[in-house]
């Protein structure tokens, strides 16, 4: 990421409904459906710069296809969060928080540690038939499809005890099935395995696996037979969790390399950990995606040297001009997992800087080809990247002050090829100062259309398709 990206944290103060922006290209007429998209919208409260980019208020971003045509809404979640917002606080975010004699006031005024934050901004699923969104913090929030409105608190219908979530569910293409985990601290912390069906509200616990640290792990993914978490060495301590004097949880986290990093593989029918091998110290956001073939599990991630990620991300060093911070890449890398010996093969699969990667739905958990993703190595500006998996090759598209955000495939229905499709992904243009829609065949990048928004949206994080919102 390189210069130039400072209108992608800046604050969005406008909501708007069903805008037909102008479309340059054509959007593809079976390109039917909803990208419903999750983010930080709001990063300036009474007065205030917030801490972190992860700590902005959540706004929900629609961006919904017919007959070849596109329709826009943004708006923000009506939660606590944003009352507080409003009100000119915000406290208990990843990165702000209140410190010392004030967060000891709050916490004897609640008889305890307050109520965990509901600013649920990373990520977006369907559950049950409810639109929820997502965040670390065990706090859903629902919200209406269509018009984007806050309906209110989303619980689980079950006792799965739970202090830290992943917001990344991943969804089993066959079964439909969700799978998640959670983190529970204690005197023994655990990683809750779960599986969630389609139209049930109830989880039902896969596994509990010995959680060392714990660690703080953002993603995981899955197998036909598996569920695959990578434990890296950037933990969670407990008391300096209770602590009065951290300013969130990113003042909590510490990295502690000695521990090397584990690569959990948990048997999805019997909950069995059927292998843990420990690699050399290396931090993690984001899954590619896994499968498994004979005794061998293979898991694809973005992988990192260290956190430095984690703290670039701080808006007082993103706020410089130019910024007080070198934003690391990281590098996609495949796990080789050996079932049998407990033994695991690293290897690069390609020298290309990203994030933010995904592939084909039908392919979760599947051997697979393409995945697609955010192109982060060069100078002012972030890419598109396709990689294909089997030859290393890569193809990317790129545009001078552009910055890519998370790229979403679709693919044409009744397709059979992977790559029959297309490509999602806004695109913020500081030049212009605008966020753009675009819209790329998946088999050769080609830009089909593009559509100018009419405001520049903040970096947002993570988002769906929906083929039938």
């Amino acid at each position: 990421m390189g210069q130039g990206y400072g209108v992608g944290f800046r604050s969005l103060t406008t909501e708007v409904t069903d805008h037909r922006p102008p479309v340059e290209g054509d959007i593809p007429s079976w390109l039917s459906g909803t990208l419903i998209r999750n983010g930080p919208g709001l990063f300036d409260v009474g007065g205030e710069r917030l801490g972190h980019w992860f700590d902005g208020l959540a706004m929900l971003r629609r961006y919904a296809f017919e007959d070849g045509a596109l329709s826009y809404s943004n708006r923000f979640l009506r939660t606590d969060a944003y009352a507080d917002a409003m009100d000119g606080s915000v406290s208990g975010q990843f990165g702000t928080d209140r410190t010392g004699v004030g967060k000891i006031a709050s916490w004897l005024r609640a008889l305890g540690p307050p109520e965990i934050t509901d600013n649920a901004n990373v990520h977006v699923a369907r559950l049950d038939g409810e639109h929820v969104a997502l965040t670390e913090a065990p706090r859903r929030i629902a919200f209406d499809p269509a018009t984007l409105e806050t309906r209110g608190a989303f619980g689980f219908d079950d006792d799965l005890g739970e202090h830290v979530t992943a917001a990344h569910l991943v969804r089993d293409p066959e079964t439909d099935a969700w799978f998640g985990f959670v983190t529970e601290f204690g005197r023994t912390p655990e990683y809750h395995v779960y599986r969630l069906a389609p139209d049930r509200r109830a989880r039902e616990r896969v596994a509990s696996i010995a959680a060392d640290g714990p660690g703080y792990i953002h993603d995981c993914s899955i197998t036909t037979d598996h569920v695959v978490l990578v434990e890296t060495p950037l933990v969670m301590p407990i008391r300096r969790a209770l602590s009065p004097f951290s300013e969130g949880i990113l003042d909590v986290l510490d990295w502690q390399p000695e521990r090397g990093t584990r690569v959990l593989v948990v048997d999805r029918e019997t909950g069995d950990l059927v292998a843990d091998p420990a690699l050399p110290p290396v931090f993690a956001f984001h899954h590619v995606n896994a499968y498994a073939t004979g005794d061998e599990v293979v898991v694809d991630l973005v992988e990192f040297p260290d956190p430095g990620i984690v703290d670039a991300m701080r808006l007082d060093a993103l706020d410089g001009d130019p910024p007080d911070v070198d934003v690391p890449d990281g590098r996609p890398v495949r796990y080789r997992v050996d079932l049998r010996s407990n033994e695991v093969d690293r290897s690069t699969l390609h020298q290309v800087g990203v994030e933010l990667p995904r592939v084909a739905p039908d392919v979760v958990g599947r051997e697979y080809r393409y995945a697609y993703a955010q192109a982060t190595d060069r100078e002012g500006a972030n890419g598109l990247v396709k990689l294909d998996v089997e030859t290393g090759r890569t193809r990317e598209w790129w545009e001078d002050g552009v910055f890519v955000e998370e790229p979403i495939p679709v693919r044409r229905p009744g397709a059979t090829a992977e790559d029959d499709g297309v490509v999602v992904a806004p695109a913020l243009d500081s030049r212009a100062e605008e966020t753009r829609l675009l819209v790329f065949d998946a088999g050769t990048l080609a830009l089909l259309a593009d559509a100018s928004l009419p405001h520049a949206e903040p970096f947002g994080f993570h988002g769906r398709f929906f083929r039938d919102s």
